[in-house]
C-alpha cells in the first residue's frame, strides 16, 4: 500500500475570528448588513495592496458571514409552528418575551429577523418555564444516554473499588466511519482532499489502535505529536456521483477513575512551563474578561483549595448551564464569553467555559474531544482535563456533569473519572492539521467530523455528510 507525503502549506486552516481591521466593515457586520459587508470586502481585496495573510483573513470573514446565514434560516412562523404544540395561542409577541430573556436566539440579517435553526428546540431546554410546559404535554422522559449511565456508573465505581484498579470495564470499539461528498460538489475529475478523525495514543484509557481498512490506495496517518489527529485521503470526483471516504478501525478503551483524595493533592509548581501554559489566556476563546472574573467570584468566592475550586465550578455548571444545540463554532468570536452571555451551550461551549474558569483560578485545564460511543447514543463530544499535582491530568466532563445518583462517588463520577465510551481524537483545539490545509477549516475549533477541500476552496458541512457505525466487544 502506497503512503503519500505532502508538503506543509502556509496556512493551517485556523483563521482569525476577530473582526476585521476595517472599522467600516465591522460596523456593517454589527448592524447585520451582511451583503453590504461582503461587497465591501470584495472591493478592498480588489483595490488594496494586501499581503497573503490579510487577504486570507478577509476572505474568511466573508465566508463566516455565509456560515452564519446557514445557521440562521428559521422565520417566526417556523418557530411558532413548533411552539404551538405546547403554547397554542403563541404569537410573535410571545416570541419577543423569549427573545428578551435570551431563550430564543435570533439575528437581524440584511433587514430580516431570522432565528437559529435549533432555537425552537433549544427553548424547551434552556427556559425553565417552557421546559415544564413541554413535560406537562409530553411527559417527563429520561434520555437513552442517562438510562445507560444510571446502570453503567454504579457498576464501574464498584468494579474499581473491588479490583483496586482505576482502569475498568474494558471495551473494544470497532469503528466504521464514512464521509460522503454530494454529487457535483466539485467538478468532474478534480481531486478532493479529505482529513478524517483518527484516535490518539498516549492515554492509559485508550490503547491498541488498529487500522483495519481504508477505501484508498494512498493515505497518511498524522503522527501522535499532532494534538488533532487525522488520517488523510485523496479521491477524484466523478460527475453525478457521490465521493465516499471510509476507514474501519479498532480501539480499546477503559473506564478511568482517579478516586481523588483532596488531602493527597500537592501544591502546584507555579514556575513550571506547563503550569504557566495551562493557566494562561488563549485568545479568542479563553479570555479573562470582567464577566469571567465576576462569575468566578460568584462561584468560587474566597476558596483557596484548587480541588474545591474546581469542584465548585463543576457543580455550578451542572446546575446552571443546560445543554443546548449549538451554532457552528467558527461563527462564534469568543466561545466562553458566549456561554456566559447565553447561560447555555453544547458540550464544547461548556468545556471552554469550564477551562476558562479553571485557568483564571490557577487550575491547569485543557481541551479533550472526539466521540461519545455509548450504545444508542453515538455522537460528537467534547470534555476537559484538569491537572492536580500528585495525580496528573484527570478527566472532567462538565457537560455530563453531576449525575442524578445518590452515592457520592457515582454522583461526581465525571469529576475525575470518565467512561470507556469517550473516544479521544483531540488533546487540544484549533491546532494545525497534518498535512496542512490550504483553505479555512469548516470547524476552526474542534475536529471530529472531518475536513474537506479541493483546489477551488473549502467544502463546508452543507456539501457532505458523515456516518459512524460502532460495534462493541
Amino acid at each position: 500500500m502506497k503512503i503519500i507525503i505532502l508538503m506543509s502549506f502556509l496556512f493551517s486552516g485556523s483563521a482569525i475570528l476577530a473582526q476585521t481591521n476595517f472599522p467600516e466593515i465591522n460596523k456593517e457586520i454589527e448592524a447585520g448588513n451582511f451583503t453590504k459587508a461582503s461587497l465591501m470586502i470584495d472591493e478592498i481585496i480588489k483595490d488594496s495592496d494586501l499581503n497573503s495573510l490579510e487577504e486570507y483573513e478577509l476572505n474568511f470573514q466573508k465566508e463566516r458571514l455565509e456560515r452564519i446565514k446557514l445557521d440562521f434560516q428559521k422565520s417566526a412562523e417556523d418557530i411558532l409552528e413548533f411552539i404551538r404544540k405546547y403554547y397554542p395561542d403563541a404569537n410573535e409577541k410571545t416570541l419577543e418575551k423569549w427573545e428578551i430573556d435570551g431563550s430564543l436566539e435570533f439575528k437581524i440579517i440584511d433587514g430580516k429577523k431570522l432565528y437559529f435553526n435549533r432555537a425552537h428546540a433549544n427553548l424547551f431546554r434552556v427556559n425553565k418555564e417552557a421546559k415544564k410546559q413541554k413535560e406537562k404535554i409530553d411527559g417527563a422522559t429520561l434520555s437513552e444516554l442517562n438510562k445507560y449511565l444510571s446502570t453503567y456508573i454504579p457498576q464501574a465505581v464498584n468494579e474499581s473499588k473491588e479490583l483496586k484498579n482505576n482502569l475498568v470495564k474494558k471495551v473494544i470499539h470497532k469503528l466504521n466511519y464514512t464521509v460522503t461528498v454530494e454529487p457535483n460538489a466539485v467538478p468532474d475529475g478534480e481531486i478532493i482532499r479529505c482529513w478524517l478523525p483518527y484516535p490518539r495514543e498516549g492515554h492509559a484509557r485508550q490503547t491498541n489502535i488498529k487500522l483495519i481498512s481504508v477505501k484508498s490506495d494512498e493515505y497518511v496517518i498524522a503522527g501522535n505529536e499532532n494534538p488533532q489527529r487525522t488520517i488523510y485521503l485523496e479521491k477524484t470526483a466523478n460527475k453525478d456521483e457521490p465521493t465516499k471516504f471510509n476507514v474501519v478501525l479498532e480501539v480499546t478503551n477503559y473506564t478511568e477513575l482517579f478516586n481523588l483524595v483532596p488531602e493527597k493533592i500537592l501544591p502546584y509548581n507555579k514556575e513550571s512551563n506547563e503550569y504557566k501554559l495551562f493557566t494562561s489566556e488563549r485568545k479568542p476563546h479563553i479570555v479573562f474578561t470582567d464577566e469571567i472574573k465576576n462569575l468566578s467570584k460568584k462561584i468560587v468566592g474566597e476558596e483557596k483549595d484548587p480541588y474545591l475550586k474546581a469542584k465548585k465550578i463543576f457543580e455550578w455548571m451542572s446546575k446552571n448551564v443546560p445543554w443546548a444545540g449549538a451554532r457552528e463554532y467558527s461563527t462564534i468570536e469568543n466561545i466562553s464569553a458566549y456561554c456566559v452571555e447565553k447561560s447555555y451551550g453544547d458540550c464544547g461551549i461548556k468545556s471552554l467555559l469550564f477551562i476558562t474558569l479553571c485557568r483564571y483560578n490557577g487550575i491547569p485545564a485543557k481541551w479533550q474531544s472526539g466521540w461519545m460511543l455509548h450504545p444508542g447514543s453515538v455522537n460528537l463530544h467534547d470534555w476537559t482535563e484538569i491537572y492536580f499535582e500528585g495525580y496528573g491530568w484527570v478527566p472532567v466532563d462538565p457537560d455530563y456533569g453531576m449525575q442524578d445518583l445518590e452515592n457520592e462517588d457515582e454522583k461526581y463520577f465525571f469529576f475525575g473519572g470518565i467512561d470507556a465510551h469517550h473516544l479521544i481524537i483531540n488533546d487540544d483545539y484549533s491546532s494545525p492539521l497534518f498535512p496542512a490545509k490550504i483553505f479555512p477549516r469548516s470547524e476552526t475549533v474542534d475536529f471530529q467530523r472531518g475536513e474537506l477541500e479541493w483546489r477551488g476552496g473549502n467544502l463546508y458541512f452543507d456539501k457532505w455528510d458523515y456516518n459512524m457505525q460502532v460495534e462493541y466487544e
